[in-house]
């Protein structure tokens, strides 16, 4: 914010070079400067010989990072922050680093190349459809790279949908990617059964993470598109998490009619979104949420809890209930068939 009273270009300019830092960031994470530090490292010079980069380089580097809150400094030593100690140390649990696999993968960042351009036409100007697609090996690096990311909400799904009861729920996973929504059913959920829907190569990712947390016995495979291919049937829970925001009005409702269908009576879609509240322009995680995927599909958005509700009730649904997510972004809509 603007440090001092009336007009200033103070905010433009760090708009302006916003496009710095992430970069500055993404070099540190592919440098392992965080975990470099972790270990003891925390001189320019020592750092240097960890990471096998230039001295000069990694003062200017640590110096810039420090002024953007990751590092602290002392004399010629830098020290990790709370934040970056806990995400940013590849020995940490929480390490997230990986996220800019995809978050900053180069087809991502392409959408955001003429965003004039993008906003005349009403959609992305990456060809192929922007970051939809089964040729976009994007999936591959979303799968294996924000998996951490996802965890804390991949926990949380299945206490809200009352895992501990132990019933033997059949889980249908759409767009399972690193396939941590399913598994954490399955691990919190002994008697249910999952099956895990995605492109072949990305179920390659969601297999390996089933066999991680020792549930590949109860996942299975369901390979192609999600628009296209039949579900089957006779599920009690169908998982949409991160995927209805790809697609207009029209073909969310088309694909809910066929979850609505592959659903038991009485079962229930558990869709994770980003939801903006009716004003669109808060909370601001969610309501910013829009511009990506304007700049990498072609007609997805960040919808209100008002308008889940008529998507759903569209497509045949009794009832919608949105759950928030404590320290998340995002909310949990549970919907009855």
């Amino acid at each position: 914010m603007p440090s001092q009273k009336g007009p200033s270009p103070e905010i433009i300019f760090e708009l302006i070079n916003s496009y710095q830092k992430s970069a500055a960031l993404k070099g540190a994470i592919d440098l392992e400067l965080f975990t470099a530090i972790a270990e003891g490292n925390t001189t320019a010079k020592a750092l240097a010989e960890r990471t096998k980069a230039s001295e000069r380089g990694i003062r200017i580097l640590a110096d810039y990072l420090t002024v953007a809150g990751l590092l602290s400094k002392s004399g010629t030593s830098y020290a990790l922050t709370p934040d970056s100690a806990t995400f940013l140390d590849k020995h940490s649990p929480a390490y997230i680093g990986s996220i800019g696999q995809f978050m900053m993968a180069p087809g991502v960042m392409k959408g955001f190349s003429d965003i004039a351009a993008t906003v005349r036409k009403g959609g992305t100007i990456v060809e192929n459809s922007g970051t939809v697609g089964e040729e976009n090996p994007v999936w591959v690096d979303f799968a294996r790279g924000m998996a951490p990311m996802m965890m804390p909400a991949a926990q949380a799904i299945p206490e809200i949908a009352g895992a501990a009861g132990g019933q033997a729920w059949k889980v249908l996973d759409i767009a399972a990617g690193h396939g941590l929504f399913g598994i954490m059913m399955a691990v919190k959920n002994p008697a249910a059964r999952v099956v895990a829907l995605d492109w072949p190569q990305v179920l390659n990712v969601a297999e390996e993470n089933a066999g991680k947390f020792g549930v590949a016995g109860r996942w299975s495979k369901l390979t192609g598109d999600a628009l296209a291919v039949e579900y089957g049937s006779d599920y009690d829970i169908v998982l949409l998490t991160n995927f209805l925001h790809h697609w207009d009005v029209p073909t969310c409702e088309r694909i809910l009619k066929k979850v609505h269908a592959a659903l038991k009576p009485g079962g229930r879609a558990l869709t994770l979104e980003f939801v903006p509240n009716e004003d669109r322009v808060s909370p601001p995680v969610a309501a910013q949420f829009p511009m990506v995927m304007l700049a990498g599909t072609p007609s997805g958005d960040a919808y209100t809890f008002a308008e889940f509700e008529s998507m759903f009730r569209n497509a045949g649904f009794k009832k919608s209930d949105i759950h928030p997510l404590a320290g998340l972004p995002q909310h949990l809509i549970v919907s009855q068939a």
